[in-house]
């Protein structure tokens, strides 16, 4: 018989030296598409205004938020208030959870965190009632979260050459934990005592199931917190007012005191195993 002939139906492929084959080697992939911030992809902005006695502060407060953020929705957290903080916070056009009992600040920024994330906010702003914070230095704490380069943002008192006119104890309480916090978060933090923040979706869900509830544990040792489940931290300068009426006791002897206490709690955390699983939802 004679062999069959004509072109073989399996062809080889060619090897490495072949034309073309170099340049086809060499061509990179293409970029996959850019992630779409997920604070983006949320709706509104809520402010959550924690208030314990401040009847005296709290009507200026939510005029300001008013002028300066009207496309936001506040909700003051009344910590069991003995004075008219929250018949003033409702007289002002508010939405109030007045908390039968005072849980403290960590309670009540804590109880913002789960009505954000319930509700499926965002971004969450936690901004004092004692007339301190500045409504209107709330859009430079959202564009790194918007543009997707933080997950928690801090209105520091002390970047950018501002200066805050601090009580000597609680300015060396602050120089104190500012030390401690950064060698922990393993990035310079210069203001850890700074209420005004804001938080993206994955910092509102993480908040709203792991909190401190300690005193000062709702500002410094939740950046720890934060910092040790993965989540980004960015601090950006703001100009803040000094307390506007009430009382503070970070300026005083017992002040002092808890600042001791919550650097003995941020060495037991260091202690803790790390949270590693981020809440996607709420169960």
């Amino acid at each position: 018989m004679q062999p069959v002939t004509g072109e073989p139906t399996h062809k080889t492929a060619p090897g490495p030296d072949a034309p073309g084959a170099r340049a086809r080697a060499q061509t990179p992939p293409a970029p996959a598409p850019a992630r779409e911030p997920e604070a983006r992809r949320g709706a509104s902005v809520l402010v959550v205004v924690p208030a314990h006695n401040e009847s005296a502060s709290i009507a200026d407060v939510l005029r300001d938020l008013a002028v300066h953020v009207p496309q936001a929705d506040v909700l003051v957290i009344d910590d069991g208030s003995t004075d008219a903080t929250c018949q003033r916070a409702r007289a002002a056009g508010a939405d109030v959870a007045c908390l039968a009992c005072n849980l403290g600040v960590g309670g009540a920024v804590q109880t913002g965190y789960l009505h954000a994330a319930e509700r499926g906010y965002g971004v969450a702003v936690q901004f004092d009632g004692d007339g301190q914070h500045r409504a209107n230095r709330i859009d430079g704490l959202l564009e790194p979260i918007l543009a997707g380069q933080a997950d928690l943002v801090v209105g520091s008192r002390l970047l950018g050459g501002l200066r805050f006119r601090f009580h000597p104890l609680r300015f060396l309480g602050n120089r104190l934990l500012s030390r401690l916090v950064s060698a922990i978060c393993r990035r310079r933090i210069t203001d850890p005592t700074s209420g005004f923040r804001a938080a993206g979706p994955a910092t509102i869900r993480f908040f709203a199931k792991h909190y401190p509830q300690t005193y000062l544990g709702d500002t410094a040792e939740a950046l720890v917190w934060a910092a040790r489940a993965g989540l980004r931290i960015v601090e950006v300068p703001v100009r803040m007012n000094q307390r506007a009426a009430g009382v503070s006791a970070t300026g005083s002897f017992r002040g002092l005191w808890h600042t001791l206490r919550i650097v003995l709690a941020l060495l037991v955390d260091c202690l803790e195993p790390k949270v590693t699983d981020l809440p996607e939802e709420l169960p």
